[in-house]
């Protein structure tokens, strides 16, 4: 390695410095989906990055998805995946499926990669965090619909989560729900989870983690990226339909978080070797900021 090599090695950590200074204490909350979760050594470099983060004092939390196992899961067993209104309809019988792969097969191997890497992690099943309550969809022609054991998180029980973070360990959580009444398990918008999850931590930033750049101003060209907007602004492209599709309960709950004592939103793409690095810890970053 030359010596002009090594220099400008220094010179990134340089640049990290004050960001390292700001956040040190903190906490983040990273919402790991998208098709970046099928591919294990996209998940392995965003698990170093996230060990990288908690050796620097920072605290991250992590909530994960798991859409495309679960499909393949219940296709397995013979049922077929439906979605109503962006919502997965899950019956009796696959809130069981859905568990089973989420807190039995996904989370449990993000904490093993996370410990490999040199980490301390510990798996949380989203039932023993979320309290959720039963929602309805609404399907294309305007219809209330019932779509099972489906539900959206209203409370969270920070205790163990607070156990961990101050044994510098990171909590791994699944998006399930126990019933307010019933204690039922609840299958929950990964999304909204962690939004809700965020808003309670009073966490410094909420990092949607995905398979996508950002926010775009044209969703059929990859290269309009906004690298940062305010809450007022986001809220008038979802108005003029500039935001729609899968990334609407993002931005729904990204406001929502921001509304309600999280400092900043960020989206960025989980397929960039070292994107949590690069938009966090560099001056230009990487994806979308949103702020207040």
């Amino acid at each position: 390695m030359s010596l002009d090599d090594t220099i400008n090695k220094a010179s990134v950590l340089i640049e990290a410095l004050p960001y390292l200074q700001s956040f040190r204490g903190h906490t983040f909350l990273i919402k790991m989906g998208g098709s970046a979760m099928e591919d294990s050594e996209l998940v392995r470099k965003v698990m170093r990055d996230i060990v990288f983060m908690e050796v620097a004092g920072i605290n991250p939390v992590i909530v994960h998805g798991g859409g495309k196992a679960i499909s393949a899961a219940m296709q397995k067993s013979g049922l077929e995946a439906e979605f109503i209104g962006g919502f997965r309809v899950t019956s009796p019988e696959a809130i069981h499926i859905v568990e089973q792969t989420l807190s039995g097969d996904i989370n449990p191997g993000l904490v093993k990669m996370l410990t490999s890497l040199g980490g301390k992690a510990k798996g949380l099943p989203g039932s023993e965090v979320f309290i959720g309550r039963r929602i309805q969809a609404t399907n294309d022609h305007g219809q209330t619909v019932d779509i099972g054991r489906v539900g959206e998180a209203i409370e969270c029980n920070l205790d163990p989560i607070k156990d961990y973070i101050s044994s510098e360990t990171v909590p791994v959580i699944s998006p399930l729900a126990a019933e307010e009444k019933s204690g039922k398990p609840l299958n929950v918008n990964a999304d909204l989870a962690a939004a809700c999850l965020a808003r309670a931590l009073n966490a410094t930033k909420l990092i949607y983690l995905s398979d996508v750049p950002g926010m775009l101003s044209d969703r059929e060209d990859p290269t309009s990226l906004i690298p940062s907007i305010n809450r007022t602004a986001a809220a008038e492209l979802i108005a003029d339909g500039t935001i729609g599709g899968g990334m609407l309960p993002k931005i729904n709950s990204a406001l929502d978080a921001l509304a309600n004592g999280v400092d900043k939103v960020h989206f960025i793409d989980g397929r960039m070797p070292h994107s949590l690095l690069l938009e966090i810890f560099t001056r230009s970053g990487i994806g979308t900021e949103i702020i207040n």
